[in-house]
Order: C-alpha cells, then structure tokens, then sequence
C-alpha cells in the first residue's frame, strides 16, 4: 500500500532545476517530521534533507547546501524539495519518508528512525 507519494523528478542537464513534491492522505501529516533521501544504483541511501514538524527547522547534507532547498505547505498535506544548480552526481532515485514527532523533535539522519516511505522518483541529471 502506498504510504506516500513523490512526483517531479524527470531528465535534466547540469545547471538545470527540479522541484519534488511528497503528498499524502494519511492522517495527522502536519504531526510528522519529513526526510528526502535518495539512492544512486551501487551507493547505499543517503540522507539529502529534512523538515521539522512545524516548518520552523529544515536541515541539508553538505553536498546539496545552497542548492536545496525543503518546505512544506500543511493545508496541502505536501512537501517540497526544491533542487536547483544540479549536477550529475545528484542522479538517484529519490524518496520521501516521515514520522510522527513531537513538536520539538529533530529530525533523523538515518533512514532507519522514518516510519512511513514512498514508492521514489527518478532524477537524472546529465552532463
């Protein structure tokens, strides 16, 4: 059954944009504490963003920093992942994970603390 939803990747050149979105109709989304993580073929799952519950706190791998950028939009039930100057190294398949936190809580950088997962979205970025 699919717990969440990614939408947006697609075939890009270097110096392009996309933006990833992440959606849902389970309840209570507005209480979890959302990650993108993305897994390139051979590479293990590595952590590329968060967002906190509120909104308030987003958080970024150095790699992706300045070029990334998380929010969320609650009436809407979606996160974003805005990606701009890519480079072919960020080519993987990217997906969206999340748990039910606290307010206050921090979100994790191992994929292992999520709960919930989507199916993941293709980003190719060419040279």
């Amino acid at each position: 059954q699919v717990q969440l939803v990614e939408s947006g990747g697609g075939l890009v050149q270097a110096g392009g944009s996309l933006k990833l979105s992440c959606t849902t109709s389970r309840r209570a989304f507005s209480e979890h504490a959302v990650g993108w993580f993305r897994q390139a073929p051979g590479q293990e799952r590595e952590f590329v963003s968060a967002i906190s519950r509120s909104g308030g706190n987003t958080y970024y791998t150095d790699s992706v920093k300045g070029r990334f950028s998380i929010s969320r939009d609650k009436a809407k039930n979606t996160v974003t992942l805005q990606m701009n100057g890519l480079k072919p190294e960020d080519t993987a398949v990217y997906y969206c994970a999340s748990k039910r936190t606290i307010l206050t809580a921090t979100p994790d950088l191992q994929p292992g603390w999520y709960d919930y997962w989507g199916q993941g979205t293709q980003v190719t970025v060419s040279s």
